[in-house]
Order: C-alpha cells, then structure tokens, then sequence
C-alpha cells in the first residue's frame, strides 16, 4: 500500500504540473484572443460559445494496483505496486455549465509476480470497468474547466491466468478464481482544455481512483488446487490523458 501510494503521488504531481503548464499557456492564448477581439470590435468582452451538451473522447489511462496472493502453505504475500497500461472510451452528459453525468468504458489488465517453493510466478488479472459518475465542474464554456467525479463503477473480469517459472515438488497446483463481476466507487478529479474557439476540441488530463467493496477471489477450486488469490478488494490508483469532442 506504501508503494501504490508513492507511485500514485508520482503521477499525481505529473499530472498537476502537466495540468498547470498547459493550463497556463490556454490563459496566455485567451489573453491574446480576447485583446485582438476587444480592439478590432471595442468591446470590452468576447462572448463564450454555448454549453455544449455532449461529449465522446478517448483516455490512456496508466493504472497503478497490487494483488495480495497465497502461497502454497497458506501464506499471504502482501503485492507490491505495479504499472499498468489502461485504455478506454468516455462519453459525457452535460445537464447544466456546472453539472453532468460521466460513463466509461476501459480495459486494464493488473500482474503480480512473486516466487513460492524455488517458483516465479506471474499472476495476471484483466477487468472491464464502468464507471457512472456524478461530475461537478467549474464552468464547461470557459477555456480551462477544473471538475471533480464520483460515482459507483462496476467491473467485469476479462480473464485471469497464471504462468509458472521454474519445477515445484508442490503436491497441489497454484490456480486462479476471481469473481466474474465486482463493484466499487470511483472518484477523481481533472483539468479540461478546450483547443479551438469553439470549444468542440479538448485535452483532458487528471487522477482517478478506485476502491472495491466486494473480495475479487472466489471459491470452487478443484482438489489438489488452491487459489493464489488472497481476500481483499480491489483498489486502483492512477492518471488519465486523452481527448475529447463536444457537440
């Protein structure tokens, strides 16, 4: 957990200064738009385009969790944070400037490896995961929207597997049993940059977090069998960049 939170506050940095920077340079190129505007039309302001109430856009979604698994004796081995690459889809509701509904739909797949009995083994874990999220925003028609998310998200499991390196002189065999869906609550919060004056084109960058509220592993291993993974929930931490389109 030390670890998942270190890489986590990692990202986050990256991601604010990332964020700040950008953020800067939008204000600049509004500063300078609004001054052309106000002297070639003597007007004091340059009026905002209207909400728009749709948006669709694409995310990576570098995604940091850890798997607690079980030995052969009965042990657990606590994980240690490791690094995945997310991809998914996002699709947005815009109700009013300030308030909307998220969606999205992204793979990621979690490994862990670790060594039992003169063994390595590589335990990989993939889930779909849909979140629905409740988003509060700053202002969605200025040209930097700061905003916050949180909603329940549900998972799906795409496939679970285990790779041996090495003989064993086990007398039972190392599988894996997830359930086939969970659900949790998702949170975050991100930076919005519109890229056009029409604010139809966007950069979006921010922090996403995960946490379970059901076990992962499951029973109904055969004899001479035993589930690698431990009980616990699932927990993610990570970041997100991608763009987005609005109509």
């Amino acid at each position: 957990m030390k670890n998942i939170k270190k890489y986590t506050a990692i990202i986050s940095t990256v991601v604010l200064f990332t964020s700040i920077s950008t953020a800067q340079q939008a204000f600049k190129f509004n500063e300078t738009f609004t001054l052309n505007k106000t002297n070639s039309t003597n007007e004091s302001t340059v009026e905002r385009p209207s909400l728009k109430r749709g948006e669709i856009g694409v995310r990576y979604m570098p995604t940091f969790s850890a798997l607690d698994l079980v030995t052969s004796d009965g042990g657990v081995v606590k994980g240690s944070a490791t690094m995945s690459n997310g991809f998914g889809i996002m699709l947005g509701l815009n109700i009013t400037k300030n308030i909307g509904i998220l969606s999205e739909l992204s793979y990621y797949e979690s490994t862990q490896v670790y060594k039992n009995n003169n063994v390595n083994r590589e335990v990989k874990v993939s889930y779909i995961n849909i979140p629905v999220l409740f988003s509060l925003s700053t202002d969605k028609t200025r040209w930097v929207n700061l905003n916050v998310v949180a909603g329940p998200q549900f998972g799906i499991n795409a496939g679970a597997n285990i790779k041996n390196n090495g003989t064993s002189s086990d007398t039972i065999q190392a599988v894996v049993l997830v359930k086939k869906q969970d659900i949790g609550f998702a949170y975050g919060a991100g930076v919005e940059l519109s890229l056009n004056k029409e604010h139809t084109l966007r950069l979006d960058v921010g922090y996403r977090g995960f946490y379970g509220l059901v076990d992962m592993n499951s029973t109904g291993n055969s004899i001479n069998t035993y589930n690698v993974i431990a009980k616990g929930s699932r927990k993610t931490y990570g970041a997100y960049i991608g763009f987005a389109f609005m109509f």
